[in-house]
């Protein structure tokens, strides 16, 4: 069969009168292109939608995993968490309430003392206010030997309560005679109160 028989069998007009081989190929060729058109308008649009559901289930495994591992840590981070406030709360005890401090003075002036310092000054400041505690700054001027002072912040240390030194200045405490081994210190010593629920 020619090329112009069969173009002229493929006109709308004379479909219905082609051979038998003609209208199968038509068919086949319809059917093609409806299967191509169905899977390029629908398909295509479920693929991406299956991509992006596939993406999703990927990140929720990653979110699943991650919580599963803190899950199984669970109980050792409640043991943590137990251990922790036990050790906060004997931290605690060791800030003085109000009417501790004037006790707490006298035992920073007397272990100086009983060290054999010479207390030049000793003047507690006004406390600062620091969220749940109060600092109590001392003002502290001493003069003494060398293992006198190291004897004076060894027996800080050794209170039962916190007091910590900070600011300290090391100089001669006769500087026409250096070599007389008395020393003079300034520094800053601090103690903390725990401040009431009303008073923070």
């Amino acid at each position: 069969m020619k090329w112009d028989e069969i173009q002229h069998h493929l006109e709308p007009d004379n479909i219905g009168t082609a051979p038998m081989a003609i209208k199968g190929g038509v068919f086949a060729f319809l059917f093609v292109a409806i299967i191509a058109a169905g899977i390029y308008f629908d398909t295509t649009e479920q693929l991406r939608v299956l991509e992006s559901h596939e993406r999703k289930e990927s990140e929720l495994k990653e979110e699943f995993k991650a919580k599963a591992e803190k899950a199984a840590k669970l109980e050792l981070y409640k043991e943590q968490l137990a251990e922790m406030e036990a050790s906060f709360g004997a931290l605690l005890r060791q800030l003085p309430e109000t009417t501790e401090v004037e006790s707490l003075l006298v035992d920073v002036s007397q272990t100086g003392l009983a060290a054999g310092l010479e207390v030049k000054k000793f003047r507690p400041s006004g406390e600062e206010k620091k969220g749940f505690y109060a600092e109590l700054p001392i003002t502290l001027e001493v003069t003494g030997s060398f293992h006198q002072l190291a004897t004076f912040i060894s027996g800080i240390a050794a209170l039962p309560r916190i007091v910590t030194i900070s600011e300290m200045k090391l100089s001669p405490f006769n500087a026409q005679d250096p070599n007389s081994g008395k020393l003079s210190m300034g520094a800053t010593a601090k103690t903390y109160r725990y401040l009431q629920e009303d008073e923070q």
